[in-house]
Formats: C-alpha cells, structure tokens, sequence
C-alpha cells in the first residue's frame, strides 16, 4: 500500500447540521409530493364497454371475438407478420404469445362505462345498469373470470350531470360492499375534467363513502381523464394538470388522454383527430412531465379506426393500431385504450414485438450494471432503473417469461424490482 493521504476539512460539523434543518421541510415534501412508482402492475390497456353492454361474459367474448379475427384475417404467423410488417424473428414468439394471451387473459383492464358510451337513460335505467355491473364484477372475481383491473367511468362533474354521476358511483360501490367488499383491482375514473376543484369533490365523495363503510381512508383511488384544453393550461398560464395531481391527495392513480374530446377541443378536424396529432404530443407530454415521480401512471387514448370489413380493409386497420402503439411505447406510454376487440391482437402483438425485440440487449446491460462489469456502454442508477422496469413491464404482461429473464440476468424478480424502485439518495448518489 502507498502512503495514506491526510485528510482535512474547512467547515464545521454545525455548517451541515445546519444546511439539513433548513432542508428538512424540503425532503419532506419531496417524499411526499414525489414517492416515485408505486411498483405494481400497470395494464397495457384500458377497455371501454357501455354499461348497458357489459356482461358478465364480456372479458371472454371480447377474446373469442379477437381470436376469431386473427383464424380469419391471420391465421398464421407468416400472415400475421405480413400485414403488420413483423421481422422475420419476432413473428412466431410474437403471433403465439398473441394467441396465448387471447385464450388466457384477453382483458388486463375494463371499465364499465356510463359517460359518452352510455349516454343519457332514464334515472331508473342507469340506477338498475349501475346495479348490475357491481354484481357482475363481484361475481367474476369470485369465480376467477374477471381481468385483472375493472371498474366505472362515471359522468363528470359539470354540473348537467353531477347529481347522476355522483348516484351512479354511490350504487356501484354500495353493491360491491353488498357483494363482499372493494376488489383490489377496483379502478374508477373521472372524465372531462377541467378544474382541480373537481379533483377536490371527487376526493370529498370517496371520503364521505369510506367514512359512511367503515373503510380505511385513502382505500379507493382514481383515474383523470385529461380531455380539456382549460386541464392542460389554465387561464392563469399554470399546468392545470399537475395541480390536479396535487388536488387527489393521492388518490389519482392515473392521468388518461382522452384522443377526440380533446383534438375537438382545439378545433381539430374530425379527420385528423388522432393519438399522433402535434396536439396529443403536446398534452400528453404535460401529462407525462406533471405526473413523474408522482406515482401516477400515464395512459395514451384510443384509435376509433376499427379492424372490420374485408380482409384488406382489417390489416389497413391493424396497421395504423400497430404503429399508434409501438409508438406510445416508444414515447413511455405503456397503456392505451382499445375500443373494439379486433384491437386486442394488435395491442398485444406490439406490446409483446416492443419487450421482445429489445429483451436481450436490455437483459446484458443489466446484467453487466449487477456485476459491475464494463461494455461499450456505461449506465448509471437511472439507467438500471429504467432496464429493470422495461423487463418487468414485459414479464407482467406475458411478452416475457422469468425463466428467459433469470438466464440473462442472472437476477430473480425481487432482485429487478430493487433495481426498479431504488430510494431517492440511492438513485441520484452515484449518478446524475
């Protein structure tokens, strides 16, 4: 060993005593403001259905439905890969785990809906559909044939139809208590929402149900519909959205970009209102800067072009939902709506090309960051951050499988979720 260096310092041990107390509140509210990703699942996509459509067979119609596009329009892989422009490599993992996934769990998330799919129905109608769909939903999570997340969109908070919205959500909820109790995939959302305030009453309302049930406070959480222009930017030049956020008391789970209400907001043509509108980037990037570290998800709308008619027609249409997906994937918008179950095989076959076709170069630069092993390139916390959580995304929903990840890492899943979500000090001290 060389010659020990001598250490020395200038400042007294009160100077940085003194910099943590005035910092102090600062921490706190970065903890609080900023929790970081809560590390559960987020579903691929968000399927909308009218409450007067759903049944309790739905989640498995819509896959049987889908399976049946793909044995008429693609009934192979060659096909498949073809019309959707799939390399050569990827089209049987890809066109197999499609087929795999439609067979076992074709829905990751649905939600009832009794907003603009529902329109408007007598008070006796809607109170008798709302009442139907917490005994469906109930009974498909006690026999093990729900998808993993359901729920309600219900009406908004304008003031035309809050008292029905409000009614709606209280007969939903008031049934599955009835049922047996809040499934934990219960998932809510809010639409058209334009001010915080009505993030306000929303929380206020789901006080007021835990209080009245006897339930632990903060049990039921939220999605915003963000499908305002006054929800992007305020008249005041603020992000409306981002006070939204602060105005769940964390509650909102996640910020959903609602594709037509919003391009018509802006006086968007009809035949141009789509995901990949410059609008819809600009919005949604909002959405996406307001939400991080926040531990809200961030979900891209919907296409309504849908995958009917002839053969020629179905793959024009399975193309545009293709490409709109890997897109948002790209963009780190890793959930979406689907409209029609011809868009399942497209939703998944992108999903599960996007973690397939970089699985390998993301499991090596993991795997070399473990082992503290050099390459041609030098990641950081932030980076292994974002691998494991590219990895675990694909193994959630069935793109990957651990076995394949475990040979390549070397890691278990417990080992990727701690690289996922490492605490505040441990991602930014040995990184930038």
């Amino acid at each position: 060993m060389g010659q020990q260096e001598k250490v020395t310092t200038s400042l007294a041990g009160a100077v940085s005593e003194e910099i943590d107390a005035s910092l102090a509140p600062v921490d706190a509210e970065l903890e609080r403001r900023y929790p970081g990703d809560p590390g559960t699942r987020q579903p691929v996509h968000t399927v909308y259905v009218p409450g007067d459509v759903f049944a309790a067979d739905t989640v498995r119609t819509w896959g049987d439905r889908a399976l049946a596009a793909l044995d008429e329009h693609a009934p192979d892989a060659g096909s498949f890969a073809a019309a959707l422009g799939l390399s050569d490599d990827l089209a049987e993992p890809v066109y197999n785990r499609v087929r795999a996934k439609l067979e076992r769990e074709p829905v990751e998330d649905l939600r009832v809906d009794f907003e603009d799919g529902y329109g408007p129905r007598p008070d006796a109608e809607e109170d008798e559909t709302a009442a139907r769909a917490a005994r469906l939903i109930a009974e498909a999570y006690r026999d093990g044939t729900a998808a993993p997340y359901m729920g309600i969109r219900m009406k908004c908070m304008e003031a035309p139809v809050r008292a029905r919205g409000i009614r709606t959500l209280d007969i939903f909820l008031t049934g599955l208590i009835e049922a047996g109790g809040l499934p934990g995939g219960l998932l809510l959302t809010l639409p058209k929402v334009t001010y915080p305030e009505q993030v306000t009453a929303m929380v206020r309302l789901l006080e007021a149900f835990e209080k009245a049930h006897g339930l632990d406070a903060g049990r039921i959480g939220f999605e915003i519909q963000i499908e305002t222009s006054q929800a992007i930017l305020a008249a005041d030049g603020t992000a409306t959205v981002a006070r939204m956020i602060q105005a769940a008391e964390g509650r909102a789970i996640g910020l959903h970009y609602g594709t037509f209400d919003y391009s018509a907001c802006l006086g968007v043509s009809a035949a141009y209102q789509a995901s990949d509108h410059p609008a819809a980037d600009h919005a949604k990037a909002v959405m996406q800067v307001a939400a991080a570290g926040t531990g809200v998800r961030v979900c891209d709308g919907s296409t309504n072009v849908l995958p009917v008619g002839p053969a020629e027609q179905v793959h024009a249409a399975w193309r545009l939902h293709y490409g709109l997906t890997r897109r948002a994937l790209a963009r780190a918008y890793y959930q979406g709506w689907d409209m029609h179950p011809g868009h399942l095989p497209t939703r998944y076959a992108a999903v599960f090309a996007f973690y397939r076709e970089g699985f390998e170069q993301a499991a090596a630069r993991l795997a070399r960051y473990a082992n503290r092993a050099g390459g041609d390139v030098m990641d950081e916390p932030a980076t292994a951050k974002a691998l494991s959580g590219y990895l675990l995304r694909g193994l959630d929903c069935g793109a990957l499988d651990m076995g394949e990840v475990a040979r390549l890492t070397g890691l278990t899943r417990a080992d990727l979720e701690g690289y996922a979500s490492p605490r505040r000090g441990d991602l930014t001290a040995s990184g930038s």
